[in-house]
């Protein structure tokens, strides 16, 4: 696990020239490099010191939107979408799937720090749900075998397997 350097951090704010309309970017990159998809306390704490905004305002950023955690969470965080069109497409089954392969529970990270399982609103998928999102890919047309196959890659570390499965 990646453990970050307040000079790693300082980077970060520094390539964005500390311009602190820039801080939903810097704490995605922030998040990204902590190895535990989250913002650490500390960070949050640095960041409002070095663009002089109110860490009650930080923490305004932080907890409002959804992308952002200011917990540790797995290194897949898996957000099965929720929003209508997914509803009437068995979200509901689909998060019992997910809890099936990942061995969790929704709001919950796996012990090995492999897995968080979230339910999210709209992840813009709406013409393939039910749909879920981890990371950056979407997965929709899910299936009970579809998503041990999406959790069955992360577990296993098959990035290029897990592109194949993106989106169809």
């Amino acid at each position: 696990m990646t453990q970050l350097t307040k000079d790693q951090v300082l980077q970060i704010m520094e390539r964005y020239g500390n311009d602190p309309q820039q801080l939903i970017a810097v704490f995605l990159d922030i998040q990204a490099a902590s190895g535990s998809n989250y913002v650490d306390q500390q960070w949050a704490a640095l960041a409002s010191e070095v663009f002089d905004v109110p860490l009650s305002k930080i923490y305004d950023l932080l907890t409002f939107y959804s992308m952002f955690s200011t917990k540790a969470r797995g290194q897949y965080v898996i957000e099965i979408c929720q929003s209508m069109p997914c509803h009437f497409t068995k979200a509901g089954e689909v998060v019992a799937w997910f809890e099936s392969a990942a061995g969790i529970k929704v709001d919950e990270t796996s012990s090995d720090g492999r897995f968080s399982l979230l339910r999210t609103s709209c992840v813009g998928a709406c013409d393939i749900g039910p749909a879920a999102k981890i990371g950056d890919h979407v997965f929709g047309n899910l299936t009970e075998e579809k998503v041990r196959n999406i959790v069955q890659c992360c577990r296993e570390g098959r990035a290029e397997e897990l592109e194949s499965l993106c989106q169809n």
